[in-house]
């Protein structure tokens, strides 16, 4: 797609708007459901928004100078890079099993609310499950 960064952008900031307007409307209660979920909202939106913007100023500086478009491309196809890439990616998922763990471990500790420890044991078990498809996949491909 010709526009892809800037529609992510645009999402991103619609996101943002979106979330905080939420947030605004929302009675003042210490302990909403609510007011997280919109904070989340605002948090993809900024995370969307950087990412598309990130992506057109790249894609603009591509376009101006041709040479670091060309740099890009071959190391974007060594081999070495690649390595070295999914070695620095494997050693923190490796890291984020156990900072993951230990924030658990801190959650129930300062006794937060139950929603937001389910939520990150959630998101603990999704990582971990998605790292045993994975290694199942590439051990039978490979």
């Amino acid at each position: 797609m010709k526009h892809r960064n800037l529609m992510t952008a645009v999402l991103g900031i619609m996101l943002m708007q979106a979330g905080l307007w939420t947030m605004k409307q929302l009675p003042v209660q210490e302990n909403s459901w609510l007011r997280a979920l919109c904070g989340m909202i605002t948090a993809l939106g900024c995370g969307w928004f950087g990412r598309g913007l990130a992506g057109l100023v790249q894609n603009r500086i591509i376009r101006t100078y041709p040479e670091i478009r060309q740099q890009m491309a071959i190391e974007a196809a060594d081999e070495r890079n690649i390595a070295v890439a999914a070695r620095a990616k494997a050693r923190a998922y490796d890291v984020m099993t156990f900072v993951f763990g230990a924030l658990m471990v801190a959650f129930v500790f300062m006794q937060a609310d139950l929603v937001s420890i389910v939520m990150l044991v959630c998101t603990y078990l999704f990582v971990e499950i998605t790292g045993i498809w994975y290694r199942i996949r590439y051990e039978r491909e490979m």
